[in-house]
């Protein structure tokens, strides 16, 4: 997949690599083709750099990690590794040298933490902090691009593609060959590609184990390892269930969302949405999840991020620690009645802000003050910090 950066950088980036490293060191994880190597280079352009997906620097580095310690000059103050995930052991080595030189900064990319947890599973013991890349976000692009957003995802490489659809196929095919059976992840490529396309289909939905195990043809032990596997190569992230009412008990089951609009439409094979599809709503609440992943991951917030289903059918889409609500809807005109489970929660939680997302032009306040906002308004709010704190 040539393509892979060429986008990348055309956008610039909300993840601010430059003030977090002046503190501590840095593990980048983020799927492929999110843009991390284009990042990492752009932002640090005299730092040391070893990729290991260069053949010789890996086969050098796995025979000699001393190396990387023998090859570094003194006055370097950053050193980037490209794909740490491929070679665990070299972290012994990068925790020596932190400590032997506290002003000394490593950056370690990787596109799985599967093979460091368990090679390597204290991740250099506190000596580095974990950020996560995501897709681009709505601060990184202008309001018009919300429809391809829902269409083409928001991998740099892909949404600006004149042939979107083939390099998602080639996406989720490089996916499945290189991170799968490169990495040694599961014993049957065949069972996993079965499984993805599973997924696939109920993403956005709570994770029906059993379910899922029947249509895919396996036990819903080799399911639950499966879902493991996406996040651990951080192709997906469960959401886990709200659990602070009493009134209304709530249920427990987590729901499940792949890290890309473009990727998941590829794997139900959805062609197109537009406005006023049924696809159009799970796409918009699809799309408001990862924003508000993203900001919490880049603000470096502890918020939990969760959503609402009650065992008499109230439900809120997302919850923010305890201080926000979102509801999202595809409707062009919303009244109380579509979001009765915001004012059900609100009841019991005191929630600072009690939003819905929708397809209204104008924002405004209802009487209930749950506020109604488009997408743009929501999008600019969360990025300039207004939502949370």
């Amino acid at each position: 997949m040539e393509y892979g950066n060429i986008n990348a950088e055309m956008y610039k980036r909300a993840l601010d690599l430059r003030e977090t490293v002046r503190h501590k060191s840095i593990f980048l994880f983020g799927p492929r083709q999110t843009g991390k190597s284009t990042l990492v280079r752009e932002t640090f352009p005299d730092a040391a750099y070893y990729d290991l997906l260069e053949a010789d620097t890996f086969r050098e580095l796995s025979a000699r990690p001393e190396y990387l310690r023998q090859t570094l000059k003194a006055e370097q103050s950053i050193v980037v590794v490209d794909e740490v995930q491929k070679l665990p052991a070299l972290l012994d080595e990068i925790q020596l040298l932190l400590d032997r030189n506290k002003k000394l900064r490593f950056v370690l990319t990787g596109s799985s933490a599967r093979k460091l947890k368990r090679g390597a599973a204290n991740l250099l013991g506190g000596r580095a902090w974990i950020c996560r890349l995501h897709p681009l976000v709505s601060i990184e692009l202008d309001d018009s691009r919300l429809l391809d957003r829902l269409n083409r995802g928001s991998l740099p490489a892909i949404i600006d593609s004149e042939h979107y659809r083939e390099d998602l196929k080639a996406y989720v095919g490089t996916y499945l060959r290189e991170e799968i059976r490169a990495e040694g992840l599961t014993r049957s490529i065949e069972n996993f590609s079965r499984f993805l396309e599973v997924a696939g289909l109920t993403s956005g939905e709570q994770i029906n184990f059993a379910a899922v195990a029947d249509d895919a043809g396996f036990p819903p032990r080799t399911v639950r390892e499966h879902y493991q596997i996406l996040e651990d190569t951080l192709v997906g992230h469960q959401i886990p269930a709200y659990q602070k009412t009493s009134k209304r008990k709530p249920v427990a089951t987590a729901k499940f969302f792949f890290f890309d609009i473009g990727v998941t439409n590829t794997l139900k094979r959805i062609q197109g949405i537009e406005p006023g599809s049924d696809t159009y709503g799970r796409a918009l609440e699809h799309l408001v999840f990862l924003e508000l992943r993203g900001y919490l991951d880049y603000r470096r917030l502890d918020h939990e991020l969760t959503y609402w289903r009650s065992r008499s059918q109230f439900e809120v889409d997302f919850v923010v620690g305890d201080q926000l609500g979102v509801e999202v809807k595809s409707k062009a005109r919303v009244s109380p009645r579509d979001y009765k489970g915001l004012l059900a929660l609100g009841e019991e939680v005191k929630l600072k802000r009690k939003l819905v997302v929708c397809g209204e032009k104008q924002r405004r306040r209802a009487d209930d003050g749950v506020e109604i906002l488009p997408p743009s308004d929501f999008f600019r709010e969360l990025w300039a910090g207004n939502l949370l704190d």
